[in-house]
């Protein structure tokens, strides 16, 4: 086992030097990993290793790139697509088959991200899209500004940032959904909160990193996601 002190050390040379790292199991009050993944795989990797240890590995597509060196930190490429532009790419995604553990149910649950990208479209990470029966939540980053959605059974909430953050350097996004609402923060400050309850979300849909993974770029855009990802880590209570 990893003591707290080591855990607090990396987390705090992580920071001198601009690096980042997924959060500390259990970090956030009361909360569990459901899945942590830190994107760290070398040159042509073809699988996403969860190190929570529960096991929720995704398949990377090859047109997604992997050990890329940037600003101090290592992680996967998805490059620029032209939006609505057929034919789709389902290559150009990172996918977790459908995981009961991934759904938020009924639970409190949280989605940390960092990422760095110079552009201003695209979902980042899904699971499940708009017509999805049992619900669906997703980060989208429209006109460089994210937004994060939650839609389960007793309605749909949508915070947003207040600023861009499409700058080329790395930040860390989170967003959480509780009973009492659901609320966003980039760099570790809360930068939007709305009140009111979703309801639970369950779908049988795999979870999507860099766009949508039915979509034909004419009737359904598949907003493929352009810029890096560092890692990602999913929490739950």
């Amino acid at each position: 086992m990893v003591s707290v002190t080591r855990v607090l050390a990396v987390a705090a040379t992580a920071a001198v030097l601009g690096v980042g790292v997924p959060a500390a199991a259990g970090a956030s009050s009361g909360h569990y990993p459901v899945a942590t993944w830190s994107m760290n795989e070398g040159p042509g990797a073809r699988t996403m290793i969860d190190s929570s240890g529960n096991g929720l590995h995704g398949q990377i597509g090859n047109e997604v790139i992997t050990d890329v060196d940037v600003r101090g930190a290592t992680g996967y490429r998805f490059t620029r697509l032209q939006p609505d532009r057929p034919p789709t790419h389902p290559r150009h995604l990172v996918t977790v088959p459908d995981s009961s553990a991934l759904d938020p149910g009924s639970r409190d649950y949280a989605v940390t991200l960092r990422l760095r990208t110079t552009y201003q479209f695209g979902n980042i990470i899904q699971k499940g899209q708009a017509t999805t029966s049992g619900g669906n939540f997703k980060f989208q980053i429209p006109n460089g500004i994210v937004q994060c959605l939650f839609r389960g059974s007793n309605g749909t909430i949508i915070v947003q940032a207040s600023r861009r953050i499409n700058d080329g350097w790395w930040h860390v996004v989170r967003c959480e959904r509780t009973r009492s609402g659901v609320s966003l923060e980039i760099d570790g400050r809360t930068v939007a909160r709305r009140g009111g309850w979703t309801g639970s979300i369950s779908n049988a849909w795999p979870l999507s990193i860099g766009g949508k993974t039915d979509c034909d770029q004419r009737d359904v855009g598949c907003d493929y996601y352009a810029g890096d990802l560092d890692w990602v880590e999913i929490e739950a209570r």
